[in-house]
């Protein structure tokens, strides 16, 4: 079942009203009284209608499989929750919900029981809500859906703008008014840098000396002290300190690099061959490998402490849901696919094994333990003013590379059907990036209907 643009649309509103109505009943039950739990003013809620054009995008092809749809569902509940809860949390500053004092969560961010519920949501809409929806959409005339599209659109578009401008108004008052205390915090800040200090030595010397008293509670303080050291180094002037934007772009830049040439090594030693494993036209990077660095330290940072097999189970999985998610989004968006794992034991539509998904697990853990330490150090040792403008422009520069590339690798798909040149731009690619330069490049792309 394959989805339009006019279609994903309106699985986006739907499901996005589904989950306020959801939302707010759950909400009325638990305090007898109607509770709005919605984001915006009116009556959707945008994170479930990510969730169900995320199910419907990824998730439709696996309708047959019931066990890898139950599992793809939970994967993406968990991944959709999580980012949105963070990204909201790193805007706002203050959490829109805290699943911190349950049991089997992940950052306060995700509750696990509810991922598998999403799971199950997740087989539920693939196998009957959306076929139905679908058949709805039928009934309704083209012109006349569109013209509601258009409609509902406008306002949603209106909603979100109005209630970010709220919330900034009053984030704004609520700054102002703190610079009252702003001699009487600087008094304060001294003494309590004096005493994360000695507190955090005594932490360090504890696990040292009784290992086993490295308990979650520990380590929940070991983190809030690392915080407040982050935020001290930053006053000093230290450059990309702890898990912040300029960090995981220079990452993203270093791992995407690295990736590359990991990847052409591993090319040589197997198929005793040099060949391109780059994502873009210039430049030796792969996109793949520095997402999934970035994300990787994103979500795992705080759990950086934590045991070899925790941070390998936990990139095993992730990893194999982040490779099936790139190589779906590159078939839908460039009807090309860059590796087919179809002939390897244990794969799900190709696109990915179980061996390279303990890999992840692997990479997870040497790039957690080992690697991620030592680039952060040399990081951070780089001139703040000199870094900051090194990182916003190579971050230009990958930016240009990335649509550049998308651009050309479309063109050069476009060209395979027989088309001929229709605009300048068409012209200009054609001439700059012919298939012999495309096919050195990704040697391994495959096109698809």
């Amino acid at each position: 079942m394959e989805w339009t643009g006019y279609e994903l649309l309106w699985l986006f509103f739907a499901y996005a009203f589904a989950g306020w109505m959801i939302g707010t009943a759950g909400a009325a039950v638990r305090q007898k009284k109607f509770v709005d739990v919605g984001f915006l003013y009116g009556p959707w809620c945008p994170a479930y209608g990510f969730g169900g054009l995320a199910f419907a995008v990824f998730l439709t092809e696996l309708h047959d499989n019931l066990f890898f749809l139950f599992v793809g569902g939970t994967i993406l509940s968990f991944v959709v929750t999580y980012t949105t809860g963070f990204v909201l949390e790193r805007i706002f500053h203050r959490k829109w919900w805290d699943f911190s004092r349950k049991r089997f969560q992940f950052s306060g961010y995700v509750s696990l029981p509810w991922s598998v519920v999403w799971g199950l949501l997740g087989v539920l809409c693939i196998r009957f809500v959306n076929p139905f929806l679908r058949d709805v959409l039928k009934l309704l005339p083209h012109g006349v859906g569109k013209i509601i599209l258009l409609v509902i659109g406008i306002i949603f578009i209106l909603d979100f703008v109005g209630t970010l401008v709220g919330i900034l108004k009053v984030k704004s008052s609520v700054r102002k008014a703190s610079l009252l205390y702003g001699v009487a915090e600087n008094l304060q800040k001294t003494s309590d840098e004096m005493g994360g200090r000695l507190t955090a030595f005594v932490i360090r010397r504890m696990e040292r000396a009784y290992p086993r008293l490295a308990s979650e509670e520990l380590l929940r303080a070991r983190r809030e002290q690392e915080q407040e050291a982050d935020e001290a180094r930053s006053r000093a002037g230290v450059f990309a300190v702890g898990c912040c934007f300029y960090k995981l772009v220079c990452l993203f830049l270093l791992g995407a690099f690295l990736g590359d040439i990991t990847e052409t090594i591993f090319c040589y030693v197997t198929a005793g061959k040099l060949m391109s494993r780059s994502s873009v036209v210039y430049g030796p990077f792969s996109i793949v490998w520095g997402l999934g660095c970035a994300l990787l330290t994103a979500v795992l940072y705080r759990y950086k402490d934590r045991s070899d097999s925790f941070i390998f189970c936990f990139g095993t999985v992730l990893g194999g849901a982040y490779e099936y998610i790139c190589s779906v989004f590159t078939e839908l968006i460039f009807g090309t696919v860059f590796w087919d794992y179809s002939k390897i034991p244990f794969n799900l539509g190709g696109r990915i094994n179980l061996l390279y998904c303990f890999f992840w697990g692997i990479a997870a853990v040497v790039w957690m333990k080992v690697l991620y330490p030592r680039f952060s150090g040399w990081i951070e040792k780089i001139p703040k003013k000199f870094g900051t403008w090194m990182t916003w422009i190579l971050l230009v520069f990958m930016i240009f590379d990335i649509c550049l590339s998308g651009l050309a690798l479309n063109r050069y798909t476009v060209r395979q059907t027989g088309e001929g040149i229709e605009t300048a731009a068409d012209g200009w690619l054609d001439t700059h990036f012919p298939d012999e330069r495309m096919e050195r490049i990704y040697p391994n792309a495959i096109l698809v209907e």
